[in-house]
């Protein structure tokens, strides 16, 4: 039997967009990975379900002891929130320096590319978002469009992007191809 794929998600303590974690997530598992997910600090974190509290969530592991050779794939939801502190999360912009460096896939959705920004990772890169942030990608040298998923091999690594929930799945579907899972 092969050995099960590792896919983390990246966040932060609160505002997490609740079904762009939770449905990727099940996904993930019915495609036989095994997701984790990694926080700033270990205990639970908040989803929201857009400016809503929801439910909570058990973090796996602290983002400054995670060490990217050990997954597969990363996944990052939005939430505004969320987005907003974990780009502004050391830990969490080195993970996916270090991650796209090894050449590994990314899958990013909402306000999610927001941290791709801040690692300084999204040049060359087509890629779609929450229309809020068309600028800043742009700005950071990506190549940014209005369309439910892209996918985008340049650079030597695999992105995947939409830009909200109601994109989940086509995301979903693109993100399990890039990490190499079978798809539903």
């Amino acid at each position: 039997m092969a050995e099960q794929k590792k896919i983390a998600f990246l966040v932060s303590s609160e505002g997490i967009e609740q079904a762009e974690l939770t449905d990727p997530w099940q996904h993930v598992e019915k495609a036989g990975g095994v997701p984790r997910l990694l926080a700033p600090e270990l205990g639970k974190v908040r989803a929201f379900n857009h400016l809503t509290p929801a439910d909570e969530f058990t973090v796996d592991l602290e983002l400054s002891q995670a060490d990217p050779n050990d997954y597969d794939g990363v996944v990052i939801p939005g939430g505004v929130a969320n987005s907003d502190f974990i780009r502004m999360d050391a830990d969490a912009v080195a993970f996916v320096k270090r991650f796209v460096e090894a050449g590994k896939p990314v899958a990013s959705i909402c306000h999610g590319p927001w941290l791709l920004v801040e690692a300084d990772v999204v040049r060359g890169k087509k890629l779609t978002s929450w229309p809020s942030l068309a600028t800043d990608l742009r700005n950071a040298g990506g190549d940014w469009a209005d369309q439910e998923v892209r996918v985008c091999g340049a650079n030597g690594w695999t992105l995947v992007t939409s830009r909200n929930p109601d994109d989940l799945p086509a995301f979903n579907r693109e993100a399990l191809k890039a990490f190499g899972l079978q798809g539903l």
